[in-house]
């Protein structure tokens, strides 16, 4: 998969005009994604192959890229965000921007098997960050609720019902991990990811 380096991402944002809220968002994002495919690769329990790093590093720090263009005019961020990063060259990354919501298979039979790709690290990762803070899926599924359910029943009930998913997956992906999942505050670095790392991949 051909992805945009940190730096160009940071670029990105600054080209899309993040907000700052969002970037501190995505950058734990990003620190959350990598520490989960560090340590599938560390302790690989399957044959199933391991996202690559870099893939998954693109794809948290650009999944909110549409975010702030569509909080001033009421677009779906994880489509524009998949329309952004095409025009920018890079159509799989797309991909993973556009399911960071909401997945369009899920597929339960590969996560028993252990397969996980970049799609669904960016996902779960996502879905365990509250604005820069980490926090359990209960915790983020209140949020949602409040922030996106809009006292609509329908509404209300898609978000549990992927959130339910969400916690089919934590539970496959633990499985093959070396912690559990109430222990990955204790793996990740304290510090958020900052413009003086960004000479490296290994410095996120």
């Amino acid at each position: 998969m051909h992805v945009p380096s940190i730096c160009q991402c940071l670029d990105f944002f600054d080209r899309y005009e993040m907000l700052d809220n969002i970037r501190a968002h995505s950058f734990v994002v990003a620190r959350v994604a990598v520490t989960l495919t560090d340590d599938l690769q560390r302790y690989q329990k399957t044959d199933a192959p391991v996202p690559k790093k870099n893939d998954v590093i693109a794809g948290a720090l650009m999944h909110d890229i549409a975010k702030t263009i569509c909080l001033k005019n009421g677009c779906q961020h994880a489509e524009q965000g998949r329309k952004i990063c095409e025009d920018l060259g890079y159509p799989e990354l797309g991909e993973i921007v556009a399911e960071h919501v909401l997945l369009s298979e899920f597929n339960t039979e590969l996560y028993e098997q252990g397969s996980f790709g970049p799609k669904e690290i960016v996902y779960y990762s996502d879905k365990r960050v509250r604005h820069d803070q980490l926090v359990s899926l209960a915790e983020r599924l209140d949020y949602i609720l409040d922030r996106y359910g809009d006292n609509n029943p329908e509404k209300e009930e898609r978000i549990r019902q992927n959130f339910r998913n969400t916690q089919i997956f934590e539970k496959h992906l633990f499985a093959f991990l070396s912690f559990p999942a109430s222990e990955l505050e204790q793996h990740i670095s304290k510090e958020l990811f900052l413009h003086k790392d960004v000479s490296s991949h290994t410095n996120l």
